[in-house]
């Protein structure tokens, strides 16, 4: 990988928002309320069209900041799991995770397929776990986003209620961890990428403080994206709450939760690992998402984290935790397929 056999830097954090035109057209036809095929699908999207909406891309992006392997699912803001319709939802995440399946097919040394749930406001518990255990056991994904909010509005129900449970027994059995990660905001006060992302983060890591929900699932791992939201900026606040109220104590949560470094700037950056223990934290940019181009203040690109993590403090000491070790702890299936690309 450029600098010797083991040493990896790997980004659990991508999307793909550069995914082929008839990708977005099957969407829209199904907001139309028609019923597009899958298969239909792949035979519009050619092998020479899905590589070149990554080379271009991420992969270029990834190669020239001195990455090397980037754990890909679908757009984030794409998912779209305010629709209440679950035949709908489960054509859509197939139709999605496909497209990433076949991303990481071509580039099996440079991304790792994260799969969108078929969630809906009302659960669609039935396809979601369908589509988990189809995309891990036969499509070898990794891992898995998990929507708190499938309304859009935070009409449902805290990630601790029982409703929840069975993601968390298949999570347990497969041995995945799920990403924390929010879709559209349908409520214009909160900007989807701006507000909503964020606050989810916050309010995630509120609703598991008090619970005992990792007594119920000691194996299940929860990773809070974006650096956690208001996480480590008030981690004494959740300290205070949690003495003040009886509450398990903050620290307690590490054995299962986990924090990626998409902050988009060095302060925040510097904060997120003065914080949290570098055991806690993985690398990651989410780069070509939310943000994009430079800081005319320092002209390094907003996401480009990697130049964060080297302008801290932490280094060398946490560097091969931070950049790869932690990630394939958390997501032995990546470790798994990492070997039998080796192999």
């Amino acid at each position: 990988m450029g600098r010797g056999e083991n040493i990896m830097i790997i980004d659990i954090h991508g999307h793909y928002t550069t995914e082929p035109e008839p990708l977005q057209q099957f969407r829209q036809a199904q907001l139309r309320g028609e019923s597009p095929s899958v298969a239909t699908l792949s035979a519009k999207v050619s092998e020479d069209a899905v590589r070149q909406s990554v080379e271009e891309n991420q992969l270029r992006v990834l190669r020239e900041r001195g990455g090397d392997l980037m754990l890909f699912s679908p757009r984030a803001s794409g998912m779209g799991h305010h629709e209440s319709d679950p035949d709908i939802a489960d054509r859509w995440a197939i139709a999605s995770n496909e497209m990433v399946h076949r991303v990481s097919e071509l580039f099996p040394a440079h991304f790792a397929p994260v799969a969108q749930l078929p969630q809906t406001p009302e659960g669609n518990l039935k396809g979601v776990l369908a589509e988990l255990r189809r995309t891990v056991e036969e499509l070898g994904f990794v891992g898995a986003n998990l929507n708190p909010d499938p309304s859009g509005t935070w009409a449902g129900k805290p990630l601790t209620d029982p409703s929840w449970f069975p993601i968390y027994e298949a999570a347990e059995d497969l041995d995945v961890p799920l990403m924390v990660h929010v879709s559209t905001a349908c409520n214009p006060n909160f900007h989807t990428l701006g507000a909503h992302y964020l606050n989810a983060d916050t309010s995630v890591f509120m609703q598991l403080l008090p619970s005992d929900l990792f007594t119920r699932f000691p194996g299940l791992r929860l990773i809070i994206p974006h650096g956690g939201g208001a996480v480590p900026y008030h981690w004494g606040r959740y300290r205070g709450l949690a003495m003040r109220n009886g509450w398990q104590d903050p620290s307690e949560l590490l054995r299962n939760v986990f924090f990626d470094t998409a902050v988009y700037h060095q302060p925040g950056y510097n904060l997120l690992l003065d914080v949290l223990p570098s055991s806690n934290v993985l690398f990651a940019s989410e780069m070509l998402g939310a943000v994009r181009g430079a800081d005319p203040e320092t002209s390094v690109e907003w996401d480009d984290t990697l130049t964060y993590l080297k302008g801290s403090d932490r280094l060398p000491a946490d560097w091969d935790a931070i950049t790869h070790k932690n990630a394939l702890r958390v997501y032995p299936r990546l470790a798994a397929r990492i070997e039998g690309n080796r192999g």
